[in-house]
């Protein structure tokens, strides 16, 4: 029978065999007293989901705009208020400009929530940046999507 030889701890050697397998190591994030309960939804994989699906339809509806905003519609030069008057009058691009607005915020904020999730080591800290992020969130879908649907190309 085949045996390694290895040095466990200073002077002393531990022989690791069939009969004597390897320490258990345990995990890095055991859980403890302050450990949250595992929670019975898959929040976290529904997020990691969708930021999978938003990211391929961000890709089409993000290269498509500049597509045909840059090269098929006659480049920078021709953007100005009145090319956005003449392109929000359309459904259409009204629905582009608002779904590509929603992805791109909510996407923004999934990841930037793992971010907060991952580096801020403080509950408390944690609470605040995330609660200012969905503020801000919010704010901005809502002020967005009140621009694109009550949009005046009259006003002067």
């Amino acid at each position: 029978m085949a045996t390694d030889t290895t040095p466990a701890t200073a002077g002393t050697v531990t022989t690791y065999d069939v009969d004597n397998p390897a320490p258990v190591i345990e995990p890095p994030r055991a859980r403890t007293s302050r450990t949250p309960k595992a929670s019975r939804t898959n929040f976290e994989l529904y997020g990691w989901l969708f930021m999978r699906l938003s990211g391929i339809l961000l890709t089409v509806l993000v290269l498509g705009h500049l597509l045909i905003q840059l090269v098929i519609d006659g480049g920078v030069s021709r953007l100005g208020f009145a090319f956005v008057a003449g392109r929000w009058a359309s459904p259409f691009w009204q629905a582009w400009d608002l779904v590509m607005l929603w992805l791109a915020m909510l996407h923004g904020a999934n990841g930037l929530r793992t971010i907060i999730n991952d580096y801020a080591e403080r509950d408390q800290t944690r609470f605040w940046l995330k609660t200012v992020l969905y503020c801000a969130t919010v704010w901005t879908i809502l002020l967005g999507t009140l621009v694109i649907f009550t949009f005046d190309p009259n006003i002067r």
